[in-house]
């Protein structure tokens, strides 16, 4: 999903992702978390970065070409 202006960078909702829908996060200056309009999760920049991370593993290698089974590590 492209994000307009230079604002500050939106963040995916975890949860969601793993459910591989782009949904942005929304974030609370009061509460200081992020939290998703679609599926209720919630939690600080820390929580939402380290939550993506686990989820990008399922990404690692999509450009990656295997041309044989040995290929796979």
């Amino acid at each position: 999903m492209a994000q307009s202006g230079k604002g500050k960078l939106n963040y995916r909702c975890p949860a969601c992702f793993k459910r591989d829908l782009d949904i942005d996060m929304f974030y609370d200056k009061e509460k200081k978390q992020y939290y998703c309009i679609r599926c209720q999760f919630f939690g600080t920049e820390e929580e939402v970065l380290a939550e993506n991370e686990t989820v990008r593993s399922k990404y690692k290698d999509y450009l990656k070409r295997y041309t044989s089974f040995e290929d796979f590590d």
